[in-house]
């Protein structure tokens, strides 16, 4: 049970911030392009409890923490977005749908920064400070490598072009318009295919290298 709440402690925040900043950042665009929707259902907040999902933000990376996954994973709400509203719908679908995983891959090379600072930190061994410093530094520099961990794979993730996922979107709105149209009757089965990936290790093929050297270059 120790090492559960051990494990919780230095992943929880960084897996709130990731998913939480993801989605208000399509909000964001969104809003900035004309839709004003995520405002008005009060959704452009860093407040955690408009976007938690009780199943994406809680159980399943509670679950993953308890077998010991060597990554957490996680999604918040969807901010509710009305393309309709957008200044022009198809164009800036794109950029309302890049924002979430561009937003991640902003946080991940943050994360690196602050971890190379850390890591050059020098804390005095005959210092009366050592053992707080110490103590406080190691949790701190645990959380912000899972950050880098845990945005890179939200990012690489949601880049698939596959719908409803955030490449699915850009993919739509790069297609030509009939089709763009034809790609997005896909969209109810969206889901089901990433499913089918990840059962026959097909998806780990795909992501899985683009992660290891994304990691390799920021960790």
């Amino acid at each position: 049970m120790e090492a559960f709440v051990q494990q919780l402690s230095v992943w929880a925040l960084p897996v709130l911030a990731a998913i939480i900043l993801h989605e208000v950042a399509h909000g964001m665009v969104a809003y900035r392009l004309g839709d004003p929707t995520a405002a008005r259902a009060g959704r452009l907040t860093l407040n955690p409890l408009p976007h938690i999902d009780p199943v994406g933000s809680v159980l399943v990376p509670l679950v993953l923490i308890a077998i010991k996954a060597p990554f957490l994973f996680g999604w918040a709400r969807p901010v509710p977005v009305n393309y309709s509203n957008l200044h022009h719908p198809k164009r800036d679908m794109m950029f309302v749908a890049a924002a979430g995983p561009v937003t991640n891959i902003l946080l991940a090379v943050a994360s690196a920064v602050v971890l190379r600072l850390l890591m050059g930190m020098e804390v005095p061994a005959d210092s009366v400070y050592a053992p707080p410093l110490v103590a406080g530094l190691t949790p701190l520099t645990l959380m912000v490598q899972n950050s880098i961990v845990v945005n890179i794979v939200l990012a690489v993730f949601n880049l698939l072009p596959i719908l409803p996922l955030d490449g699915g979107r850009v993919m739509v709105g790069l297609l030509p318009l009939d089709l763009a149209r034809a790609y997005a009757r896909l969209e109810p089965y969206g889901m089901l295919i990433v499913v089918g990936l990840l059962a026959t290790d097909v998806l780990d093929g795909v992501i899985g290298p683009v992660i290891t050297v994304m990691l390799r270059v920021l960790l």
